[in-house]
């Protein structure tokens, strides 16, 4: 395997395929502070020649984080599809990604694929395209899951409802809810990230917020952002959950500072497939963020983006309804300004969809990050013309508990007109039926949250 090129009469040697994944990337922030990024443009341009030549078989043998040290890098590896990985392995990193992008390349056939890639194979060649070839191949990779409606269609674009409330109030939680729907916001879930982690708060939340979609009849989830370890003993309460949560790393010892484990996961699942309170058979919602491995130093000298990759290895393993790359709310350190959260929001968008996930984004921003309100909403609009299969939704795009700038409830309508998006099948159908929407239009009840008793 050569791991050299010469560009303008200079030779560039690197000593691993990480080192060579890590100076493709296009410049991040948090690569810098990890000091694994290129020195200049030129070093780049150099791995990126390098990292083209590579094969995905050549890329299988070498992970960033050592089989016998990592067990996302054995979970990886011992699930792997080889009938699916012998249909691409012999093809180099640049014949992969000029394979993808063909229009012959259908997205049922990107998905025959899926199970055959690891997380570094997906991470290489997001680092040979462009904004533009993200959202191509994003576009084709259709993912469909289904809970209590059916999420992933051809021409959908759903929306995370987040009532948060900075002491719990349920009575603000439900107002806010109520509001978000009533601008048709909340089919892929509605979801809180609590301030209070207990079994009791949580399975209090779950429960109004499951008699308010009972009551409404209303198709879409609920979900409470604690920890799942909180979830599980909140199920023994005899709540009820339609999706179960947790927050991934990339890597073993990152979900150690998490505070979970494959194996807590692989529990929690079993557990939630018995109990869930969802149609099923898809159970499980997930979040990551370019730099969470970083951020507890669990990162082992590899790139942001190719850790991104591996917590989705890890996810696929649980078939999720949801899984949501949190794209800037980490901070600047990782994620510095506008350029750079569009750029990882495209990223994850498309490496998600390549492993078969049903991606979603939280296009966000710290208030400490250089970017522009203007630079979000173009954000917005690239995810979903990429296909991104929900965006979040709360009170004009504020959180007042989490602090930071996100999609508000009026924005899902807008991208959804703009782009001749609607919501789930079936959620669509209740709206039309409350006169929130009538047709592809706001109805006469449209922002009108009396109409959700």
């Amino acid at each position: 395997m050569n791991l050299s090129a010469t560009i303008r009469g200079a030779t560039f040697r690197f000593g691993s395929v990480k080192e060579v994944l890590a100076k493709a990337n296009p410049p991040k922030s948090g690569d810098d502070l990890a000091g694994v990024s290129a020195r200049d443009p030129v070093e780049r341009v150099a791995a990126r020649a390098v990292l083209s030549e590579i094969t995905l078989a050549e890329l299988r043998q070498h992970p960033v984080v050592p089989y016998e040290l990592d067990e996302i890098t054995r979970l990886v590896e011992d699930s792997l599809d080889d009938a699916a990985f012998a249909a691409v392995k012999h093809l180099s990193v640049g014949q992969f990604r000029e394979w993808l992008l063909d229009t012959r390349t259908t997205g049922p056939t990107m998905r025959a694929v899926a199970p055959g890639l690891t997380p570094e194979m997906a991470a290489a060649t997001c680092k040979l395209m462009s904004n533009m070839d993200l959202m191509v191949v994003g576009s084709k990779a259709q993912v469909v899951v289904r809970a209590n409606n059916t999420l992933g269609l051809p021409g959908r674009l759903s929306s995370r409802l987040q009532p948060n409330h900075p002491t719990d109030d349920i009575d603000g939680i439900l107002f806010s809810a109520k509001e978000g729907l009533s601008y048709g916001c909340g089919d892929a879930v509605i979801g809180v990230n609590p301030a209070t982690d207990t079994p009791e708060s949580t399975a209090q939340i779950l429960t109004r917020l499951h008699d308010l979609r009972v009551k409404n009849g209303i198709p879409t989830q609920h979900c409470v952002l604690s920890h799942v370890t909180v979830q599980m003993k909140a199920l023994d309460l005899g709540c009820p959950m339609d999706l179960m949560f947790q927050s991934l790393s990339g890597s073993e010892r990152g979900n150690r500072a998490f505070g979970i484990s494959v194996a807590l996961i692989d529990e929690a699942y079993d557990k939630m497939r018995r109990l869930t309170s969802n149609r099923g058979p898809n159970v499980m919602y997930f979040e990551t963020g370019q730099g969470s491995a970083l951020s507890s130093d669990a990162h082992h000298g590899a790139d942001q983006v190719t850790l991104e990759a591996r917590c989705y290895g890890f996810a696929r393993r649980y078939k999720p309804f949801l899984v949501n790359t949190v794209v800037g709310f980490i901070g600047p350190e990782y994620l510095e300004d506008g350029p750079q959260i569009t750029r990882a929001g495209l990223e994850d968008h498309f490496m998600g969809k390549l492993l078969g996930l049903p991606m979603g984004c939280d296009a966000c921003f710290t208030y400490h990050a250089r970017m522009s309100q203007d630079e979000l909403e173009n954000l917005k609009v690239l995810l979903a013309a990429a296909g991104c299969t929900y965006l979040m939704s709360l009170p004009v795009g504020d959180d007042i508990m989490l602090n930071y700038q996100s999609t508000s409830f009026h924005d899902i309508p807008s991208v959804r007109g703009l782009l001749g998006k609607r919501p789930t099948p079936e959620f669509d159908a209740w709206l039309c039926e409350k006169g929130i929407l009538d047709g592809s239009v706001p109805g006469e009840r449209f922002g009108d949250p009396t109409v959700i008793q």
